[in-house]
């Protein structure tokens, strides 16, 4: 694993490379989205999503930023690590962080994306329901997930 320092949080000056960190993900995971949908996403990611949401990210020694993830109203809007850097725990790091720190326990996830679906559930997430189109109104179903607590241990006398 490569070394990463803290969460950071960006500041507006990093909008451009926060949106190609969210394009280079997006067309590594998101192989369902056709280009044309994926540009139309990029420019709100720009000019609205990263606006609208708490943004926390992590960096490489160089300072160049290598996930992302931003907060709104306890739920994850969007987590998003550079293909590059995947595998390397950033995106846990991210998702603790907001857990712990920002009270985000709630996320939606694109149901066609098998590999985010499974790093959600290997990290204590559940299904709680599901919705026939994402927020745009298009195809693509979401799947409402929560932050499972764990049971509580009863104690044996």
């Amino acid at each position: 694993m490569r070394h990463h320092s803290v969460i950071h949080t960006p500041k507006l000056s990093d909008y451009q490379e926060l949106a190609q960190v969210w394009e280079a993900s997006v067309r590594a995971t998101h192989d369902f989205l056709p280009d044309s949908y994926i540009e139309l996403l990029r420019n709100l990611v720009l000019t609205r999503y990263l606006d609208a949401v708490m943004l926390i990210c992590t960096r490489d020694r160089n300072q160049r930023i290598t996930g992302f993830a931003g907060v709104a109203a306890g739920k994850v809007e969007m987590l998003f690590i550079a293909p590059g850097h995947r595998g390397e725990g950033l995106g846990k790091q991210l998702l603790h962080y907001a857990l712990a720190h920002l009270n985000a326990d709630e996320l939606d996830v694109n149901e066609q994306n098998p590999q985010a679906l499974g790093f959600y559930f290997k990290l204590g997430f559940e299904v709680i329901g599901r919705s026939e189109v994402d927020g745009m109104g298009q195809p693509y179903p979401l799947l409402h997930m929560r932050f499972k607590q764990p049971e509580p241990q009863v104690q044996r006398g």
